[in-house]
């Protein structure tokens, strides 16, 4: 299998969330399996169901940042500079209506767009990648084609 690139950052999210799940959620889980057997009939029993339901989402999510995190390849961003690469923090400005956005480019399990991570496989971050500051970028989207002007680049 692949690599997966990640930022430091988020390689220690995973392993925090994963260190969450199994020393807190899953033993909290069995916990509650526990205690609604011990209420008889499991036919008819939605606490245990619940409780077995959440233990498979856990598991299920465990497996997944075991995956990731055996998996991260660690990219060091102090190395890194010039134009817009991997871990690239970038701001840039819709040249319609100036309005600035700022976005650091990382991988897939990292992502979160409400948090400015932007995915490197999105159309936005390919748009970007090997741009340097001042150039003009055409981003098609589903929802038509923009054009931004890319302020600023920082790796940090």
């Amino acid at each position: 299998m692949d690599k997966i690139p990640m930022t430091a950052g988020g390689y220690k999210a995973a392993d925090v969330e994963l260190k969450q799940l199994k020393t807190v959620d899953r033993p909290a889980v069995i916990k509650a399996i526990a205690e609604a057997r011990e209420h008889g009939d499991l036919s008819e029993n939605a606490e245990y169901h619940a409780a077995r339901e959440q233990q498979s989402h856990i598991e299920g999510r465990i497996k997944e940042l075991e995956g990731i995190i055996s998996l991260a390849d660690i990219i060091d961003l102090s190395r890194l500079s010039g134009s817009v690469k991997f871990g690239a923090t970038v701001t840039i400005a819709d040249e319609d209506t100036d309005e600035e956005k700022t976005f650091q480019i990382v991988g897939e399990p990292e992502a979160n767009i409400e948090k400015g991570l932007l995915n490197l496989n999105s159309p936005m971050a390919r748009a970007l990648i090997g741009k340097d500051e001042n150039d003009s970028v055409e981003v098609r989207t589903p929802g038509g084609t923009r054009y931004y002007e890319i302020v600023s680049i920082k790796y940090i």
